[in-house]
């Protein structure tokens, strides 16, 4: 009988705290989409405790240190003396979310690293590099006559298509090579 009462408390704490399954989709969207220059680490944080989920910054910093998470990149703060803060790419939570599901499905962090996110997050890095070079070289064409802005525009939309279905293409190899090693861990 005692038995039957641990498992089923594990049961319960399993589902109420359930690693990276509190998030939808859309939910991960309107993250992204509220914070497009990025996110703090008590954003982070905040978001996953809001969920029921425990997160503490300590973990989230030892992710980032084993490069399961993208480092933070450096931001003034407004006004005078203000020093800087870090930001973290606005699809952290969603990767914080998948390396959690993946933990809970019995990965250790040593297989999500060697198995699963080896390229994930510099596919996304790149993803959002090209979204910046894109919106400079839009705005410098902006200006330029119309005459000449026609090609440009052209190219551009061009460009565009190709630097998306590289990043497609990349995202589609990085998926099939986490499946392999999903059905090679299943298969053991």
């Amino acid at each position: 009988m005692a038995s039957s009462k641990g498992n089923r408390s594990r049961v319960l704490a399993s589902r109420k705290a359930g690693p990276g399954s509190a998030f939808t989709e859309a939910e991960l969207g309107a993250i992204e989409q509220d914070n497009p220059e990025g996110l703090s680490v008590q954003q982070v944080v905040e978001a996953f405790v809001e969920k029921g989920e425990r997160m503490s910054e300590a973990t989230f910093r030892k992710y980032v240190q084993l490069g399961l998470l993208p480092r933070s990149r450096r931001v003034a703060r407004q006004g005078k003396q203000r020093g800087s803060k870090g930001l973290y790419p606005p699809t952290t939570v969603r990767q914080l979310a998948y390396i959690r599901r993946l933990m809970s499905q019995g990965f250790t962090m040593e297989e999500i690293q060697r198995d699963f996110l080896f390229v994930r997050g510099d596919i996304e890095a790149l993803g959002r590099q090209l979204q910046r070079v894109y919106g400079a070289l839009e705005e410098a064409m902006s200006s330029r006559p119309a005459r000449e802005g026609s090609s440009m525009r052209t190219a551009m939309s061009e460009a565009r298509e190709v630097g998306d279905d590289l990043v497609r293409r990349l995202e589609a190899i990085e998926r099939h090579l986490t499946m392999r090693a999903r059905m090679a861990r299943a298969a053991v």
